[in-house]
């Protein structure tokens, strides 16, 4: 019987690296409270359907003064490697998209790490606004396509009724609190195209909180335009990208920051109604937290399947945005 020959010197005998990124769970975490327009309206002066209308939000989401981020991004991680089937010991990296961190430092990223027993796994928080989720799902991607990382938790979670300003008709009634997860895990072939990011700071005084004054200041109308353009815009880049035309996208996941918004950039492509996801009736804007909040509801309408083609884009302060094409699922 012939044997083997030796490998050569410096020849690996392990399997190939595996050079791609998958979602393998999805998890989120919403506080208890609930907050519908009446009282909003009222210490307003106005009416109940003023902010339908303008906002397209009914109710939203708002956290206690005692809950802490991170434990609400605690409880949406667990969620997501729950779904994955992956422990806190297998992560490398923990990701915390966020603006509103309960301090200036530490970040939120090691507390969550800690909160779930991630004890061997890297912390880092980022802040990109609304479109963090976004950007983190670029830099999880790059650690786990450049073999650095196998699995990584990624989190968007915001509390931003505590930077809102009760008495501001143009944000009062609008931003919210929540969080999700997801788990990015290595896979043989990448199921998350090319991620575009973009970033405009000459016009960053559109959306302020400034240390002074601790609470938002948006312009509301020139805050619209540049959201509707330039997530039109990121939305045919990522399609080009991904050499996937819009009608073959079965799911579109935008950033639920405004149902006129949502409405303006599905009519601009003219995409169809019943694929956008509009999720912001009850959750109002989540920021970091919107798209992954909006992911789960597109899950529970049964319209995340299996390679399901979803579309992910995003718009915030910054200016920043950021999209990407998807197969939704595992390929094991």
């Amino acid at each position: 019987m012939l044997e083997a020959a030796a490998a050569p010197i410096g020849t690996s005998l392990s399997p190939p690296l595996r050079t791609g990124a998958e979602i393998a769970g999805l998890g989120v975490a919403l506080p208890e409270t609930v907050v519908t327009n009446a009282p909003i309206a009222a210490r307003l002066g106005i009416d109940e359907g003023w902010i339908v209308q303008r906002t397209g939000i009914s109710e939203r989401r708002v956290a206690a003064p005692e809950q802490r981020l991170f434990e609400l991004a605690a409880a949406a991680g667990e969620q997501a490697l729950a779904a994955a089937g992956v422990t806190a010991a297998e992560l490398d990296l923990v990701l915390v998209a966020t603006t509103s961190n309960d301090e200036l430092m530490p970040g939120a990223s090691p507390r969550v790490a800690a909160a779930i027993g991630a004890d061997g796994a890297g912390a880092i928080d980022l802040n990109a606004a609304c479109t963090g989720f976004v950007s983190g799902l670029a830099l999880a991607c790059g650690q786990i396509e450049s073999g650095r990382a196998e699995h990584v938790l990624l989190l968007g979670a915001d509390m931003m009724t505590r930077l809102t300003d009760p008495d501001d008709r143009g944000t009062a009634a609008v931003f919210a609190d929540g969080a999700g997860a997801v788990v990015l895990r290595a896979c043989a072939e990448g199921r998350i195209g090319p991620v575009v990011l973009g970033a405009d700071g000459a016009n960053a005084d559109l959306i302020l909180a400034s240390k002074e004054k601790g609470t938002m200041e948006m312009q509301g109308h020139e805050t619209f335009r540049h959201a509707v353009e330039r997530m039109c815009e990121a939305t045919l880049e990522a399609a080009a990208n991904a050499e996937t035309p819009l009608a073959e996208i079965d799911v579109f996941v935008y950033h639920q920051a405004n149902a006129r918004i949502l409405r303006a950039v599905g009519e601009r492509l003219d995409l169809p109604a019943d694929r956008v996801i509009n999720s912001i009736e009850h959750h109002g804007n989540t920021s970091a937290a919107s798209v992954p909040l909006a992911l789960e509801d597109a899950r529970q309408a049964g319209l995340l399947e299996p390679d399901s083609k979803v579309l992910i884009a995003a718009f915030g302060a910054g200016l920043t945005w950021g999209s990407t094409v998807l197969e939704w699922g595992s390929a094991a």
